[in-house]
């Protein structure tokens, strides 16, 4: 899920779709069944940007289409006004997301953290996790940049997890033995004589 500040992003405009002002949004939430819920919702215009704006929209109905989700607001009824809402946002206020289970995270709110490795011998700070790559494979991947803009790719394994502090933007785990090294840049090679 996409968010920013204090809205969370469930989908954005594509185009319009069809001849009554339906539109065309890329889905942006891991629970898109959730539209069904939801009649009160927003559009943010440049959305992420300081001149965000916001205004509400009442969702008259919605269906889920080739692995996108169409979108009917009450009062918008032909095609030049579904256009104009083309590259919005479409959004809920922060506090009106989803509940999750007490072992999931929104990857919003992972962004940003600090991760920590906690080892025997101690703790090292890993880094700061930039994004989430939930399509790598059965576990999520934490793309987290560490010191000299090295990149980790971390999987969010629940063996692995101490502590997840969202308040304090800190993220404990213990790593296994080497993984930090797997995205280490490559160590010249030695010279060979011929």
């Amino acid at each position: 899920m996409t968010e920013h500040s204090a809205w969370v992003w469930l989908a954005q405009i594509r185009r319009s779709q069809g001849r009554k002002g339906e539109v065309l949004a890329t889905i942006l939430t891991d629970f898109p069944e959730k539209f069904a819920d939801r009649r009160q919702l927003w559009l943010l215009e440049k959305a992420g940007t300081p001149q965000e704006r916001s205004r509400p929209v009442t969702l008259a109905h919605f269906w889920l289409h080739k692995g996108s989700v169409v979108l009917h607001f009450d009062g918008v009824t032909t095609i030049t006004e579904a256009e104009a809402m083309r590259d919005h946002v479409v959004a809920i206020p922060r506090e009106q997301r989803a509940q999750l289970d007490p072992d999931a995270y929104y990857v919003g709110d992972l962004i940003g953290c600090t991760l920590i490795d906690q080892q025997a011998e101690g703790s090292r700070i890993v880094g700061v996790i930039e994004d989430v790559d939930r399509q790598a494979g059965p576990v999520a991947l934490l793309i987290v940049r560490g010191e000299r803009d090295q990149e980790h790719l971390i999987p969010l394994a629940k063996s692995y997890l101490r502590r997840v502090d969202l308040a304090g933007k800190q993220i404990v785990m213990a790593l296994p033995a080497g993984l930090l090294d797997l995205n280490a840049p490559a160590a010249s090679e030695a010279n060979h004589d011929a």
